[in-house]
């Protein structure tokens, strides 16, 4: 589902590897939905949440610092956008995801997808000339 294109390369290798990661835990989610059978997936989909998560924090915590270095301009907005993703993935409670877990899965794949569009291609894409610039590859 989730299928990297040079089209999101921001020009920074490890920002780069970073999204490439979570395109690796969206397409975990991704197939976790895809799968017809009636087991539950509580386990699973829990572990993925925290994965996406934790790695989303990790990633934005380098590129933040990275913004902050080299005096980014637009980066009081930019980090509002990543507290709002990990607000967004904090909010799913265990009961609602063991109450309808294809629904969580499904929002989940239609948000991570929202995200790609556009945070990833519009907002990422901003900084990318900026720091590029910089001399950050």
């Amino acid at each position: 589902m989730f299928k990297w294109r040079e089209e999101f390369s921001v020009n920074i290798t490890a920002i780069d590897q970073q999204h490439k990661e979570l395109f690796s835990i969206g397409n975990f989610i991704y197939e976790l939905l895809s799968i017809k059978d009636d087991i539950d997936r509580y386990d699973e989909i829990m572990l993925a949440l925290n994965k996406l998560k934790e790695y989303a924090m990790y990633h934005f915590e380098t590129e933040e610092k990275l913004m902050l270095k080299y005096g980014y301009p637009d980066y009081e907005e930019h980090k509002h956008q990543h507290e709002s993703f990990i607000a967004r993935i904090s909010s799913l409670d265990e009961d609602t995801v063991d109450y309808d877990q294809q629904k969580v899965l499904m929002d989940l794949i239609i948000f991570i997808a929202n995200w790609i569009e556009k945070h990833i291609l519009k907002t990422d894409m901003a900084y990318k000339d900026f720091l590029n610039e910089k001399g950050v590859y």
